[in-house]
């Protein structure tokens, strides 16, 4: 069941984490560090340690702070670790599928903690299932663990050259065993993956916002189609799949990752701020003031008022304390609606004309609700100006959006997507400005913007596009690849 108070831009699957230092706290600093990746779900978190000669892995349903307390932590002593926040997308949201995943290997063991989603899951789990093997969870990263597990050879390295390419779609995963944790990544680097150094140490993190954290160093991306090996010597990296053309998914600069962080020798803030300063060349219009939808049009709609030269403030005014647990609130309760997540500033807002900035618009529900909470507090006029293009496309790489007709922009025009929001008038950044702002290359060589432009850079089975795209025939496979 989809979160009432959910707001209406895409979200992310999971965050992982891992680190190989027997001389510190491993399991408090994965904690630290799955706090600051807290943003990429809120479902479950886990964190899985070993000594070298066993495994213990502790993970439940909610936020970090609520599965890991001082007691917990103080019973995960260890030498290596890794961690993982979840988002489900594949695999609903139970206990099952919390992750890391632990499986016995060879007479010793893995945990496998993963971000992603596979394209070719039902084909893999039917050839394991056809083998006999049994499974535990619906979850696609099960899938990969399996696959370690079930092949023959004793070195984790060898079965990962041949493991990594039998899979289609986006990972970013790090892997324990007993002296090692290794990261990979998918062929397109779809879903990011940086190597930090603490002391004389190595981690991996989604992003370096979780290397931040615990004081440790970004010293580079891991690239597509990698495996990063972290043992007692340091890390060693090997390419151990062809890398595709880069894909990293764009929502990542637009709305995934912290602004604090940096991908691709860009810090977000700057590159968010700039989205806003092409959407204000763009799309200008007169107005009173910028605001922003917080937090997730903060950076831009401050790009967009020193672009446009109008006043920025503040004008809702966001309860921090509604999230993915506050679950079936009461119907008198439910029908405050938006406002139990946004009150409006009125005294900021009556008779001003206001553009309303935002990082994306899926269904509209959220926004339509807002649009019409503005009105009612005395905003004069709403123009809502979305730093990103139209969502059109379903996303099959581990983004939970919607299927296509469930998208607000799907067949419509811009005068009809801003009736249906009530709002005086809404505009989109261009993919050509939003690549301008990114400010790392091209769009045929940087990024996957499949749920703009409809070019998947991993081949999406057939019967997979048919269940999310609305289409007038049942040509399902013409579309493009």
């Amino acid at each position: 069941m989809r979160d009432p108070w959910q707001d209406d831009s895409p979200h992310d699957e999971c965050g992982v984490f891992a680190i190989y230092a027997p001389e510190m706290d491993v399991a408090r600093l994965s904690f630290f560090a799955l706090f600051a990746l807290q943003h990429r779900g809120q479902e479950s978190a886990g964190i899985a340690v070993t000594d070298g000669s066993r495994l213990i892995v502790h993970k439940n349903m909610g936020l970090v702070s609520q599965v890991f307390e001082e007691e917990i932590l103080q019973s995960l002593p260890g030498k290596l670790a890794i961690g993982h926040v979840r988002y489900s997308t594949t695999g609903s949201s139970e206990m099952r599928n919390a992750q890391p995943f632990a499986r016995t290997r060879n007479g010793s063991f893995i945990a496998l903690a993963h971000n992603g989603n596979l394209v070719n899951t039902d084909d893999l789990r039917a050839n394991l299932l056809q083998n006999g093997h049994i499974f535990e969870s619906t979850s696609d990263t099960e899938v990969i663990a399996a696959l370690l597990v079930e092949h023959p050879s004793h070195d984790i390295r060898v079965a990962l050259r041949d493991v990594i390419p039998q899979l289609r779609g986006a990972f970013s995963a790090v892997l324990l065993t007993n002296d090692q944790v290794i990261g990979f990544r998918d062929p397109y680097g779809v879903r990011p993956l940086v190597l930090g150094k603490l002391e004389d140490r190595y981690c991996l993190a989604s992003e370096s916002s979780g290397l931040d954290i615990i004081g440790a160093t970004a010293v580079r991306e891991i690239e597509p189609g990698e495996i990063c090996v972290i043992d007692a010597d340091g890390y060693h990296i090997e390419q151990v799949v062809d890398r595709k053309r880069e894909a990293l998914c764009v929502f990542e600069f637009i709305y995934f990752a912290r602004p604090d962080s940096v991908m691709k020798g860009q810090t977000l803030y700057a590159a968010r701020s700039r989205m806003g300063e092409e959407l204000a060349a763009e799309s200008p219009v007169e107005a009173d003031l910028v605001i922003p939808v917080p937090d997730t049009g903060n950076s831009a709609a401050i790009g967009y008022a020193a672009g446009s030269g109008i006043t920025y403030g503040e004008a809702l005014i966001k309860n921090r304390y509604i999230g993915r647990t506050f679950i079936n609130p009461e119907d008198r309760v439910r029908k405050l609606g938006i406002r139990m997540k946004f009150n409006p500033l009125s005294s900021a807002i009556k008779g001003k004309r206001l553009v309303v900035v935002d990082d994306s618009i899926v269904r509209g529900n959220t926004t339509r609700a807002l649009v019409r909470v503005l009105f009612e507090a005395g905003a004069k006029e709403v123009h809502l100006r979305i730093s990103s293009p139209p969502i059109v496309y379903p996303c099959f790489y581990g983004i939970d959006m919607a299927d296509q007709d469930e998208f607000i922009a799907f067949g419509k025009s811009i005068d009809e997507i801003s009736r249906e929001l009530g709002a005086t008038s809404i505009a989109y950044l261009s993919l050509d400005g939003l690549m301008r702002a990114t400010g790392v290359g091209t769009l045929e060589d940087s990024f996957c913007a499949a749920c703009f432009t409809g070019q998947y850079p991993c081949e999406v089975p057939e019967r997979l596009r048919c269940s999310k795209f609305r289409y007038e025939d049942s040509a399902c496979g013409a579309l493009e690849s």
